[in-house]
């Protein structure tokens, strides 16, 4: 049973093993609420699973260690289980989705753990690794329907609780559920008047369908950029515990996600995966009644490769604005580059690259197109200023 003593004892026992993490204030991202961060992008391991990982691995009975320990991942728990698992002496073995960013995988293969990858996603890991379970004898560390898995994160609760006065609300990633069932039960046994909510990545709302329905419910496939939440289905404890503890859940879209992660990096230099800036998106684009309240999201994991974090962040100036192209029109004749480059320029806009290509047979024999990407202040700047200018001087087909 998941208690606020065995929340408590988590925070013991994990003393040397983790770091706490401090709260920062995040000036300019959310202005509607006062919000703060709890950075477990900074943890040890790069995200707050070792906490569930060490506390459950730290429990287990001798024999149970002597088996070795298996367990499945989108990554973050992997590395989790490896590390406290070499701390303690054990074997073992992490099944991990095909998917997952190389940076996770490498990180966990460095704790000590051996790797095998699975295709599909996370939940054909979890089967996978319950087929091993039962085949060699593994002790399983679930990522997070297991109570002492809860319990260590509920320690983040804890130290929330510790660190700021007056909190209204505590905003929370929901995958499996592990983090906000722990967070909550801590939150709501210590001050019940604080808000606890949970976001989901639209393109993987277990836990909001489940909780709709009034059942748990497994849906069929699960796609967004947040990795760590990407689970097809909640587990039954933290079912039970998101229903007795949670006040609300809502979802994020991955260009929401994708631009919290942009935000973290201009106004925080803050590091975000997918599923650790979700929180953060929220916040930002009002997923709850948050308006002049004093808001922690919890920045649950930074494990993202660079690769990732490059089509992130291009994905996030797009959609913010920063970024933009215009297709334009042109009759090919010497000068037509300079008026254009000098229009956007005067505009106050910066072109990063150029596409010059002729005409096709069907337009205007002299005609030719223009690509041109550009950085912009934001969407009315790209809308209203370098198109506005183009036009004015009379060159068409700016878009």
């Amino acid at each position: 049973m998941l208690t606020l003593d065995k929340i408590f004892h988590a925070q013991l026992v994990l003393k040397g093993v983790i770091r706490e993490t401090l709260l920062t204030r995040a000036y300019g991202i959310a202005p509607e609420c006062n919000l703060y961060l709890k950075p477990e992008n900074l943890q040890i391991t790069g995200s707050f699973k070792v906490r569930g990982a060490g506390y459950k691995i730290a429990t287990l009975s001798e024999e149970e260690k002597e088996r070795g320990v298996i367990a499945c991942s989108a990554g973050n728990h992997a590395q989790g289980v490896a590390l406290a698992a070499s701390k303690y002496g054990i074997r073992s073995l992490i099944c991990l989705p095909d998917s997952a960013p190389i940076s996770k995988v490498e990180a966990t293969k460095n704790y000590g753990a051996e790797v095998r990858l699975v295709p599909g996603c996370y939940d054909d890991a979890y089967n996978e690794a319950l087929r091993l379970r039962d085949e060699c004898g593994y002790t399983f560390v679930h990522p997070f329907d297991d109570e002492n898995v809860i319990a260590g994160q509920g320690t983040i609760g804890l130290e929330i609780l510790n660190a700021l006065d007056n909190i209204d609300a505590i905003i929370v990633p929901v995958g499996g559920g592990g983090l906000i069932c722990g967070i909550a039960c801590a939150v709501k046994s210590i001050r019940p008047s604080i808000k606890v909510y949970g976001v989901q990545a639209a393109g993987a709302p277990s836990m909001c369908r489940s909780v709709a329905q009034g059942q748990i419910t497994c849906l069929d496939s699960v796609s967004t950029i947040a990795d760590g939440i990407a689970v097809k289905q909640p587990g039954e404890n933290t079912f039970r515990y998101v229903n007795e503890y949670v006040d609300d859940l809502a979802v994020v879209t991955d260009d929401e996600i994708a631009s919290a992660i942009l935000a973290l990096i201009e106004k925080q230099k803050m590091i975000a995966e997918g599923a650790g800036a979700a929180a953060v998106a929220a916040a930002m684009f009002h997923k709850f009644p948050v308006e002049g309240k004093t808001v922690v999201s919890v920045v649950s994991g930074g494990n993202i490769d660079v690769t990732g974090l490059s089509r992130v962040i291009k994905r996030g100036l797009l959609k913010s604005g920063r970024s933009s192209s215009l297709l334009i029109e042109l009759i090919d004749k010497p000068g037509q580059l300079n008026s254009v480059s000098r229009i956007i320029a005067e505009c106050g806009g910066n072109v990063t690259s150029v596409h010059h290509e002729s005409a096709g047979e069907t337009e205007n024999v002299n005609g030719c197109y223009l690509r041109i990407q550009m950085e912009t202040r934001d969407y009315d700047h790209h809308r209203i200023a370098p198109c506005g200018g183009l036009q004015d001087c009379g060159i068409t087909g700016a878009d």
